[in-house]
């Protein structure tokens, strides 16, 4: 057997740090790092006079973390949605008697997803009926 090459160390600059900061992004500790930030701001807030510089300072500091982490949590979608697409498509590939074409279902327009949607609720209530299919197709 082919010894296996580790898919973490062949990972770019920007998927181990995007990877990263949607782990620490996602913990109670920094939800709770960030409630105190805003309340530490709130709380400055006199010290300040309520002035227009002290409004920027948080409008700006969540406009770019906002801003930074759309496109974080996009790629960290789009990463874990891939890997989950590619491991069902190697369980169709493997069972028998799977339609092999729902492989790329992904790819297909709304229209046609939906087709196949009915037929797949059609399925389930005959199902759920106790009948077979062929009475639901009538």
């Amino acid at each position: 057997m082919a010894a296996r090459s580790d898919p973490l160390t062949n990972r770019t600059l920007f998927t181990r740090l995007s990877q990263t900061i949607a782990r620490w992004a996602g913990k109670p500790q920094t939800f709770a790092v960030a409630v105190s930030a805003i309340i530490l701001w709130g709380l400055s807030g006199p010290f300040f006079g309520f002035n227009d510089t002290w409004q920027l300072v948080i409008n700006t500091s969540t406009t770019i973390i906002t801003f930074l982490m759309v496109f974080i949590i996009q790629n960290s979608q789009n990463r874990d949605t891939a890997a989950m697409q590619i491991k069902l498509d190697e369980l169709l590939a493997k069972v028998e008697g799977a339609r092999q074409e729902l492989m790329d279902l992904e790819e297909l327009d709304e229209e046609k997803i939906e087709g196949i949607r009915k037929e797949f609720e059609k399925r389930a209530r005959a199902a759920r009926e106790g009948r077979p299919l062929a009475e639901e197709r009538g």
